[in-house]
């Protein structure tokens, strides 16, 4: 009975250490991203002031349309680029907080 005990309590520990190791990681991620989501927010609205900024100054049609389509691709691209980095850091955290849950099931079912 001694031993059931100790093990209960063991395991107890165990898989407390595994969910505040989780709880540190997604923390950590989460603020990361939301770092990333703030400083892409700033870039994005200083872009957009440019664009407009450009585009006031233009004396035609023509060029007024290709300052927007140049604003446009550059937008475009860095929305991908921006998402992409942070469906990235999404996938790395998730693997993160897999590890030790994977650990525990490997060990569980020796």
């Amino acid at each position: 009975m001694t031993n059931f005990s100790e093990d209960f309590q063991k395991l107890g520990k165990e898989n407390m250490d595994v969910a505040m190791a989780n709880i540190n990681v997604v923390s950590t991620t989460l603020q990361t991203i939301a770092t990333e989501t703030a400083d892409y927010s700033k870039k994005s609205f200083e872009e957009s002031s440019a664009a407009v900024e450009k585009i006031m100054a233009v004396k035609s049609l023509d060029k007024a349309i290709e300052v927007q389509s140049d604003f446009a691709k550059s937008a475009y691209e860095d929305f991908v680029g921006q998402a992409t980095k942070i469906g990235e850091m999404y996938t790395a955290m998730a693997k993160e907080v897999y590890k030790p849950i994977e650990a525990a099931v490997t060990k569980a079912t020796k």
